[in-house]
């Protein structure tokens, strides 16, 4: 696949393997805009888009919804179309209302349910996911084998979600080097399998 380099400035109105082993904000605005980076993207630049306004359009949904704000604390990650969803909900009815909003979306192929019910999570912990985030980043970027800017990395309550397309080889390392970070409970691997081609 071709890399694209440079940014992107977007401009907004108001074989797939997850494993589990062992915090995203979006800004809303109703002339909200952006710059993102895609020069070490392994998507496509329409599908990284896609992505990105899939994201925007749930937190969206979820702060304008009467039954949902202010009582849900719920982050969409989306990642070529699986849309990864953590966070927390006070009752099995709004955690369903909240993963019908992502799988209601005509770009999303998959949506991984990770929503916890109960109540939402406090400013520390978010603050220690947050840092946990920062280590495990930090961790990756240190491991051979592994090109880190393929892979995104999302905390909550210190369970570490790792996305992208990636190689086996890939996987595995990012995989390991995240179990070994101190403070991490699980790892949950929400990859799409690639061929074994070099990072580039």
């Amino acid at each position: 696949m071709k890399s694209f380099s440079g940014k992107l400035i977007l401009a907004g109105a108001a074989a797939i393997v997850v494993l589990s082993s062992g915090c995203a904000s979006v800004a809303v605005g109703t002339a909200a805009v952006t710059t993102i980076s895609v020069a070490n993207d392994r998507r496509s630049v329409g599908r990284f888009i896609d992505d990105n306004l899939i994201e925007v359009k749930l937190k969206t949904a979820t702060l304008t919804d009467p039954q949902l704000r202010g009582k849900v604390h719920v982050n969409f990650t989306s990642m070529n179309g699986i849309v990864l969803v953590t966070g927390e909900a006070p009752s099995e009815a709004l955690k369903e209302r909240v993963i019908l909003y992502a799988k209601s979306q005509n770009q999303v192929r998959q949506v991984v349910d990770e929503v916890r019910i109960q109540e939402k999570s406090s400013l520390p912990s978010r603050n220690h996911d947050a840092w946990l985030t920062t280590k495990v980043k930090t961790k990756l970027f240190k491991t051979p084998n592994l090109n880190a800017t393929k892979i995104k990395v999302i905390t909550e309550n210190s369970v570490v979600y790792l996305l992208g397309r990636v190689t086996q080889i890939e996987a595995d390392a990012a995989a390991e080097a995240a179990r070994s970070v101190r403070g991490v409970r699980r790892v949950v691997k929400i990859f799409e399998i690639i061929g074994q081609q070099p990072s580039s």
